[in-house]
C-alpha cells in the first residue's frame, strides 16, 4: 500500500500516471495490432473489425461500474486506515465481476450478429465483425477480472504491476496475431477470427498473472473467497457509485454507434478511414486518461483522510498537466494527422478519412483533457453522477445537431468532426462547474462536521 496523502502532488501524480499511462498505452495496442495484420486483408476487415470494436465501450461501461467504484470505496477506506473495509470491498468487486463476465459472454454472443447489423456499411463488413466478434467477446468478458483486481492496486497507489502485465500480455498478443491472423508455416490464415482470438488469450495470460501476483506478493488486499458469498450492502455502493460512470462509457458507445451510423452512406472506406483514426486517437488519449487514472486514488484518499486544501491542489496541478499533455498531442496531428494513418493502411482513400478525422478532431484534445482530470475528481470524491450528466449533456446536443448536418444536401464527413469538437468543448466548460459544485457541496459538509466535532484537518 502507498500513502497518497502526503508529498508532492506534481511527483505523485507523474509517479502514479506514467505506468497508468505505460498499462494503458499497451492495453490499447491490442486493437492498433489487431488492425495492423487486419489492414492486409482489405477494406471490408478493417471496416468490420473497427466497428464491431465499438462493442468495446459498451464492455468497458460496465468495467467502469466495478473498477470506478472499487477505487472510490477503497481508496477511501485507505485513506481511513480501514484495510478490512479495503479487502472485503475488493473481495466483493471480485465476486461481482465474476456475475458481469458471464452475463456479458452470453449477451455478447447472442446479440453478435444483431449489433452489426445495425452499424455495418455492407454485407461483408457485417460478416467480418460477427467472426470476428465472436472471437474477441470471451476476452471482453475476461476484462471484467482484471478491472477489478487492477483497480484494487490502484485505490492502494500500486500501479507497476498492472503495467508490467499489460506489457507481457500485449507481446503475447502480437506474436499471435502475427501467427495467426495471416497464417505463418503449419498454422492456418484464420484473418479477423486470429484477430479475436489473440486478444482473447492475451487477455487471459493477463488474469491469470495478475491473480498469481495477488496470492504469492499482494499484502493489503488478498484473494478470499469465504469473502465472495454476495454482501448486497456493498453490492449496492458499489452499483450506486459506479453506474453513473458506467452511464458515462455507455454514453461514449452511443456516440461511436451514432457516427458509424452518420458515415454509413459514404461507404466502407469511410468507415475504416474512421477506425484507423478513432483507435490512433485512443491510444493518443492514454496518457491524460491515466492522469485522470491517478487524481482518483489520490482524491479519494485524501478524501478519506480529510485534506480538503490538498484536494484542491490536485485538481488545479492534474487540470493543468493534462492539459499540458494534450496542447503537444493537438500540435503533432496539426502538422502531419495522415503520417500515423500510413502505418496501417496504403489506400489513400482510407488515409485522406483517417488523417481528416485525426487533424479536425485534434482540436478538442484539450477539452478531452479536462474532461478525464474532471471525471477523476468524480471517481475520488465518490459521487460519479456529475460525469455522466457532462457526458449526457454533450450527447444530447451532438446528436440532433449532426442528424441535422447529415439531412443537408451538401453535407460531408468533416461536418461530423465539427459538430463534435463543438460539443467536447462545451462538455469540459460543463465538466469544470460540476467539479466546482461537488466540491464546495462534498468538504463544506466535510469541514463542518470536522468543526463541529472539534476534529482538525491537515493540508
Amino acid at each position: 500500500m502507498r500513502d497518497l496523502t502526503r508529498g508532492p502532488i506534481v511527483n505523485t501524480l507523474i509517479s502514479l500516471a506514467l505506468p497508468t499511462a505505460a498499462g494503458m498505452l499497451f492495453q490499447t495496442l491490442y486493437l492498433l495490432v489487431d488492425l495492423y495484420f487486419v489492414a492486409a486483408l482489405g477494406e471490408s476487415s478493417v471496416a468490420g473489425v473497427g466497428a464491431a470494436g465499438t462493442i468495446m465501450f459498451m464492455v468497458m461501461a460496465f468495467t467502469q461500474v466495478l473498477g470506478v467504484s472499487t477505487v472510490a470505496i477503497m481508496s477511501q477506506a485507505v485513506g481511513r486506515k480501514e484495510q478490512d473495509v479495503a479487502n472485503h470491498t475488493f473481495n466483493q468487486s471480485m465476486s461481482m465481476g465474476l456475475l458481469m463476465a458471464a452475463v456479458t459472454f452470453l449477451v455478447g454472443m447472442l446479440g453478435a450478429e444483431s449489433y452489426m447489423s445495425i452499424i455495418a456499411a455492407d454485407a461483408p463488413t457485417q460478416e467480418e465483425g460477427v467472426r470476428f466478434l465472436y472471437f474477441f467477446i470471451p476476452g471482453m468478458a475476461l476484462q471484467f477480472i482484471l478491472i477489478g483486481m487492477g483497480s484494487a492496486l490502484r485505490a492502494t497507489g500500486i500501479v507497476k504491476p498492472g503495467m508490467i502485465i499489460q506489457i507481457i500480455t500485449v507481446l503475447l498478443n502480437t506474436v499471435m496475431a502475427w501467427a495467426l491472423i495471416p497464417g505463418r508455416g503449419p498454422i492456418p490464415a484464420l484473418g479477423v477470427v486470429g484477430a479475436g482470438l489473440s486478444s482473447t488469450l492475451s487477455v487471459a495470460a493477463g488474469v491469470i498473472l495478475l491473480v498469481y501476483y495477488f496470492f504469492k506478493l499482494e499484502r493489503y488486499v488478498k484473494i478470499e473467497t469465504k469473502h465472495w458469498v454476495p454482501d448486497f450492502a456493498v453490492w449496492r455502493r458499489l452499483v450506486l457509485i459506479g453506474l453513473p460512470a458506467g452511464g458515462e462509457m455507455l454514453l461514449m458507445f452511443i456516440y461511436m454507434g451514432l457516427v458509424y451510423v452518420l458515415i454509413q452512406d459514404f461507404g466502407a472506406e469511410a468507415q475504416a478511414g474512421f477506425s484507423v483514426g478513432g483507435r490512433i486517437m485512443q491510444s493518443i488519449f492514454m496518457p491524460t486518461m491515466a492522469i485522470g487514472f491517478a487524481i482518483g486514488p489520490m482524491v479519494g484518499q485524501n478524501f478519506g483522510a480529510g485534506h480538503p486544501e490538498r484536494i484542491h491542489e490536485i485538481f488545479r496541478k492534474g487540470l493543468l498537466i493534462s492539459a499540458l499533455v494534450m496542447v503537444v498531442a493537438t500540435i503533432i496531428l496539426q502538422i502531419n494527422p495522415y503520417l500515423l494513418v500510413t502505418f496501417f493502411t496504403d489506400q489513400q482513400s482510407v488515409v485522406q478519412v483517417g488523417g481528416e478525422f485525426l487533424k479536425l478532431i485534434s482540436l478538442n484534445f484539450i477539452a478531452q483533457g479536462i474532461i478525464f482530470a474532471c471525471s477523476g475528481m468524480f471517481q475520488g470524491i465518490g459521487n460519479t453522477k456529475p460525469a455522466m450528466l457532462s457526458s449526457g449533456f454533450r450527447l444530447l446536443i451532438f446528436t440532433p445537431l449532426a442528424f441535422f448536418m447529415s439531412s443537408r444536401e451538401n453535407f460531408v464527413i468533416h461536418d461530423v468532426w465539427y459538430v463534435s469538437v463543438l460539443t467536447v468543448w462545451i462538455q469540459s466548460f460543463v465538466s469544470i462547474w460540476l467539479v466546482r459544485r461537488e466540491l464546495k457541496i462534498k468538504l463544506s459538509s466535510f469541514m463542518n462536521y470536522a468543526k463541529d466535532n472539534d476534529l482538525g484537518t491537515n493540508n
